[in-house]
């Protein structure tokens, strides 16, 4: 071993975690180290082409308003959008991106190199090193130690990662690339607790191959569609994606092929996604179904290979082709790549604080997959918060932890650091209590300032902001303000727009709140301001449920109070006799760092939360 080079911040790979946190510690004022096994696969998506959907692109959408890379990179690199959920309303409405992998991945490659105080470097990272608590560098297999105040785990699924297709099993990465075989004994060593998990991808296949005729099209969307708030102009849609079924057939060759499943014959061992199941999987839990959808979708513009999506497997390559050639337009379809699991390593999230620092380690950071979350969105919002957090460490400012009231990101933390997870996480709208106030419209106006004040911000980006807050904030008092009366005059425009006739003088701001009316239906009647179509957005969505807004504020409101009860990290739960023992264990394993934390702990009750509020209050007086 020698003394290589001293860095700020070392970020142990570069998938969609590592990227985000190494440019925030860059952009930051940080000197940035980030590694990975391949500079060829920075920013691989080894499994679906595509950026955000259901929840996922919510938090897009926050990792953008918090000056991150990932939305800016989807709308540069998209070949296809779509806005998922749209007869719903606005709170789950989800954007979704197919990405070219291969354009994207130039693009983040591209974004790492040219940014200031950051080095990308290919490094095997085999050992993490501490001294008195706190981290001190890392050890790479060339030998060279690189001294460093922070370190972030960003590793994803190459942690002893094992590829596994039918009985054919050998150690490697996603897409047949190494595996970090070492370091995972060196975390083991820190005294850090790790789990065994599994995700797995379908087979990609030949587009020559197959016969579009027999499937139905999917189309992107038409009009402006974004995730990042700096894309001012609409993405062309350049592909179509297409929609076919498994039947009868697929799934009797699927039953019969069982006992060579390696989920049932115990060749795998760690857990895999409940929410994305193997297409083996699908079949023995769902046996009532005659079908099951898959979507075949490009890898890119510049290649042959499509995404079965919907049918992860891990089946033998005979399977795979047998039960392939049994769905309508893939009869004659020709494996590019087949389907494969991987097992992989990852920590115990329980051991990290809401900054996504190890407690027992001063300076080690994790986030993403190897915090035992799935997805390249959920992998990016951690390694934005972690770089963020590391750079708060090293330059001495506050860190930022964001409420579950405030972003889906404070929600998927919070979840992972709080309850652990004992299957691969995925970000659901469902787990976000205050979801109308989660919006992914408003992510900007939820996260943005949090990014001016940390300096994340370009000025570019708080310029246009401001103007859409200006925008905003001025419109909507004019329409609380502004004062119609009813003619015949007025009447007929009205109903001309679909809009209803007015009996008594009232408020514009009643109109709005009225089922089907937009403002540019008002600005055509009346003379309202010109303002852009996101701000006026804001302004439907705000007058249309400002019941429910006011309702789900209010409750978050409540939820703050505890939130901000914050309790001290010295405290001793062992001595508080009037708590139960099982919260006694369990506080003092989790170590919450508010009231509000404490009560979302497993095995806490609210007599147990009573206790710690009656001692909290002892110590303030």
């Amino acid at each position: 071993m020698f003394n290589a080079e001293k860095y700020d911040v070392v970020v142990i790979g570069a998938g969609h975690a590592g990227i985000e946190a190494a440019l925030a510690s860059a952009r930051l004022g940080c000197k940035t180290l980030l590694t990975t096994l391949s500079l060829e696969n920075l920013a691989m998506m080894p499994c679906n082409p595509s950026i955000g959907g259901s929840a996922k692109g919510h938090l897009v959408r926050e990792v953008d308003a918090l000056g991150g890379e990932m939305g800016i990179a989807a709308d540069k690199t998209c070949i296809q959008f779509r806005t998922l959920n749209t007869g719903k309303g606005p709170a789950v409405h989800a954007l979704r991106a197919q990405a070219d992998k291969k354009i994207y991945q130039a693009f983040m490659k591209s974004v790492c190199e040219n940014t200031e105080n950051l080095d990308v470097k290919q490094l095997l990272i085999d050992d993490i090193l501490t001294e008195g608590g706190k981290i001190s560098g890392v050890v790479a297999e060339t030998g060279e130690f690189f001294s460093a105040t922070a370190v972030i785990l960003a590793s994803g699924t190459y942690l002893k990662g094992r590829i596994i297709v039918g009985e054919s099993i050998f150690d490697g990465g996603p897409n047949g690339g190494r595996a970090a075989l070492k370091l995972s004994d060196s975390l083991k060593k820190l005294g850090i607790k790790l789990m065994r998990f599994k995700t797995g991808t379908p087979a990609r296949v030949d587009a020559r191959t197959l016969d579009f005729s027999k499937m139905e099209i999917q189309n992107g969307d038409e009009g402006m569609q974004n995730f990042s708030f700096m894309t001012d102009t609409p993405v062309e849609n350049k592909i179509r994606c297409y929609l076919t079924y498994t039947n009868e057939r697929t799934h009797e060759i699927l039953r019969k092929n069982l006992h060579r499943a390696p989920m049932a014959n115990g060749i795998i061992e760690g857990v895999g996604p409940r929410y994305c199941p193997s297409i083996e999987s699908k079949i023995i839990r769902f046996p009532d179904k005659d079908r099951h959808q898959l979507f075949l979708e490009p890898e890119g513009l510049n290649t042959n290979e499509y995404y079965v999506q919907g049918m992860s497997t891990s089946m033998p390559a005979d399977v795979q082709i047998e039960f392939l050639h049994t769905i309508a337009g893939l009869e004659n379809a020709k494996i590019m790549r087949h389907g494969y699991a991987i097992e992989y390593d990852c920590i115990d999230p329980t051991q990290l604080k809401s900054t996504l620092e190890f407690k027992k380690i001063s300076g080690f950071f994790s986030a993403g997959q190897s915090n035992g979350s799935s997805g390249y969105e959920e992998a990016a919002a951690q390694g934005l918060i972690a770089g963020i957090n590391a750079a708060a460490l090293v330059k001495n400012f506050e860190p930022l932890v964001l409420k579950r009231s405030e972003g889906y990101i404070g929600v998927l933390i919070d979840d992972l650091v709080t309850k652990g997870t004992a299957e691969p996480y995925r970000m659901m709208t469902s787990r976000a209590e205050y979801r109308l106030l989660l919006r992914q419209d408003n992510a900007d106006l939820r996260l943005t300032p949090y990014a001016i004040k940390i300096g994340l911000a370009t000025e570019e980006r708080r310029k246009i902001f401001e103007k859409k807050l200006a925008e905003i904030e001025t419109t909507t008092k004019f329409l609380n303000e502004a004062i119609i009366t009813p003619n015949t005059q007025v009447n007929q425009k009205l109903t001309a727009a679909e809009i209803g006739e007015i009996h008594t003088t009232i408020r514009l701001a009643e109109l709005m709140r009225r089922p089907g009316v937009t403002y540019s239906k008002l600005k055509e009647i009346f003379d309202l301001p010109e303002i852009s179509p996101a701000a006026a957005n804001q302004i439907e969505i705000s007058f249309f449920y400002e019941g429910y807004i006011k309702k789900q504020s209010e409750l978050a409101e409540k939820m703050n109070r505890l939130e901000s009860k914050i309790i001290p990290d010295n405290i001793d739960y062992n001595s508080l006799q009037n708590l139960r023992v099982e919260a006694r264990e369990k506080l003092s394993e989790i170590r919450p760092r508010s009231i509000g934390q404490a009560g979302r702990i497993s095995g806490v009750s609210p007599a147990d939360i009573s206790v710690l509020l009656v001692w909290l209050e002892s110590k303030r007086k």
